[in-house]
């Protein structure tokens, strides 16, 4: 269903008044309402230069942080270089340079080097972590350090500098390679449910693959099918038809498959056998009988597992994990005159179900004060057959569970920021975030203010205090979509909260005045369309501070005219203005002091995965 207007997306977040119930004044007469037409906001363009646009002004303007931004004509403009994929744009000192000017007289003022990416190896000379020296074809000198070059061209070009570290990350599973195959005791813990067959008789359990329709890699698991043009047994499989109430109709072998493939009763499936998997349906599948099926689960390493990605996850709880990050904080603001710190996504855990290790239960249980039944008590899962689609099921202690992780995350960010700042004093700290917040209690990553009040189920009196925007200096969210601004997605009649726009509204609002906000685009939204991206560049400094774009990678070279004209002023960073995020933060908490409320967060559905 398409959204109509942009005022019906509106207004069906405000409460309306009960029609046609007029109040009797003291006198027996009707109390009559009379109020002044509401005047529109004044409108606010971030860059004239790049043509009209039609913003949302009424949300864009909320907040401190965005008046005093405008009122100091501060902004930041942020391009992002990620390590591997531009490696052979900064494998030379002289490319490094030119890089680095091009970039300067674009507009730019501040620049974030990922140091540490997703592999877990870094791009300078580390006491913690093996040096990255290739990327496919493309190798990095070993005298070169590029982060000592990027320092000496940023300070020459005026431009800020700030390195990214990939925090809980330390593996990719593309290549094989980084500490966490070195380290398999730091992966983190899945608890993946799974569902088996029973053997009546026997009371045996063999796994059923999560993959339907296609012939697992092992022969310790059954498969389930639910369309016969799938099936491809051998003469040796056996194959038992289930119907809809799992009771066994058929139990073929494999060759009699092959010359009449059996029927497949509707809502049921056929589970098919080879080798231990055919012996375990032989002496389990009796036609006429039930054949019991249930859900069990099992606790793996992140790479033995069905979390999807790239990366490979580690142990958020793990001292040793912990201690190389902070380390590495050290060394980088120690050995390098950086401006500041950024940790990159990877700042979480990798999913709801993660980390359920044992010295993870030992340290929830202990917060909670009691033993409990393990993972059923946190929740539970149900996989449904034969589509084999997983449903979790909250338990009694689901929203601690959710408090006790955002806490762990919020501390460790407070320990990392010390960190940083005993080692470099005017060093700045920013983190990079998903731009749909309502999914981050999964993630176990409260990115918002501590103060933030919104209507999101999981935002309760226990979970707002886990909030850590008061901590940092800057936020920069991956609004990454491919719709600008909210009037755009009104006229093509898709989700308002798909826009670059809605995205940087709610991640400034639940920063709340306690750490700068950019919005993040991603330059592979906008391929070949230099308009889409001028549309872009107004909605994410529009609705928040500034703007970070990713990736120099991402075709950059079509777009350069663009920056060019959008930053024909130049402007500081916020980050980069001493005292001026004291000033945001006294002025906030006056307001509430005072009693002033700024108006209620409208919001708007973000996509899940936007960003991560």
């Amino acid at each position: 269903m398409r959204i109509a207007t942009l005022a019906l997306a509106l207004l069906t977040a405000l409460p309306l008044a009960a029609p046609g119930l007029a109040q009797t004044a003291p006198g027996g007469g009707p109390d009559l309402l009379q109020l002044p037409p509401p005047q529109p906001p004044p409108a606010y363009v971030p860059f004239p230069a790049l043509g009209p646009v039609e913003l949302d002004e009424a949300s864009n303007g909320i907040g401190v942080a965005q008046q005093i931004a405008r009122e100091r004509g501060v902004q930041g403009r942020v391009l992002w270089i990620d390590a591997v994929a531009n490696l052979e744009r900064i494998n030379t000192p002289e490319k490094i340079q030119a890089l680095v000017k091009r970039i300067a007289a674009a507009g730019f003022n501040t620049i974030v080097l990922d140091v540490k990416p997703i592999i877990g190896q870094t791009l300078y000379p580390s006491k913690h972590a093996e040096r990255l020296s290739s990327w496919g074809k493309v190798t990095l000198p070993p005298t070169l350090d590029p982060v000592a070059e990027f320092v000496k061209a940023a300070q020459a070009a005026g431009i800020g500098l700030h390195a990214s570290l990939n925090a809980f990350s330390e593996g990719h599973r593309g290549m094989a390679k980084g500490p966490a195959y070195a380290h398999p005791e730091w992966q983190t813990t899945v608890c993946e449910p799974q569902l088996v067959a029973v053997d009546p008789t026997t009371k045996a359990t063999l796994l059923i693959s999560q993959e339907v329709n296609t012939r697992p890699e092992t022969l310790e698991e059954l498969t389930a099918y639910s369309e016969t043009a799938a099936l491809a047994p051998t003469a040796t499989a056996t194959l038992a038809v289930l119907d809809r109430s799992r009771q066994v109709t058929r139990v073929v072998s494999g060759a009699a498959a092959e010359l009449a493939p059996p029927a497949i009763p509707k809502g049921g499936a056929v589970l098919v056998g080879e080798g231990q998997a055919a012996e375990f349906l032989r002496r389990a599948a009796t036609v006429g009988e039930t054949l019991p099926l249930r859900t069990v689960t099992r606790f793996v390493p992140v790479l033995r597992s069905r979390i999807p990605g790239i990366p490979v996850w580690v142990n958020p709880h793990h001292p040793e994990v912990q201690q190389r990050l902070l380390a590495m904080v050290t060394e980088l603001l120690s050995k390098y005159p950086l401006d500041g710190i950024l940790f990159d996504d990877r700042l979480r855990y990798a999913a709801l179900n993660a980390d359920f290790s044992e010295s993870t239960r030992q340290a929830f249980e202990a917060w909670v004060g009691k033993p409990l039944s393990w993972p059923d008590d946190v929740m539970r899962a149900d996989v449904s057959f034969p589509g084999m689609v997983v449903r979790w099921l909250p338990g009694p202690y689901l929203d601690a569970w959710l408090v006790w992780r955002a806490m762990h995350l919020r501390n460790w960010v407070a320990q990392a920021v010390h960190t940083a700042k005993t080692a470099r004093p005017t060093a700045t700290f920013g983190v990079y975030v998903g731009s749909w917040y309502g999914e981050y209690p999964a993630l176990g990553a409260n990115w918002a203010a501590p103060d933030f009040q919104a209507g999101f189920r999981f935002l309760t009196d226990a979970f707002r205090p886990t909030g850590f925007a008061n901590l940092v200096d800057w936020i920069t969210p991956g609004c990454y979509y491919g719709m600008p601004t909210l009037a755009d997605a009104t006229r093509g009649g898709y989700s308002p909260g798909t826009t670059v726009e809605a995205a940087g509204q709610l991640a400034n609002r639940a920063a709340n005045n306690q750490s700068w906000v950019y919005a993040g685009i991603a330059l592979s939204k906008y391929d070949r369309n230099p308009q889409g991206l001028a549309r872009a560049l107004q909605a994410a400094c529009a609705s928040t501070q500034g703007v970070m774009v990713f990736d120099l990678s991402h075709k950059i070279d079509q777009f350069w005219p663009v920056f060019q004209k959008a930053f024909a002023k130049p402007a500081k960073a916020p980050h980069a203005v001493p005292g001026l995020l004291a000033e945001v933060r006294r002025r906030h908490e006056e307001r509430k002091a005072a009693g002033l409320t700024d108006p209620p967060v409208i919001i708007q559905n973000g996509l899940p995965g936007t960003g991560l």
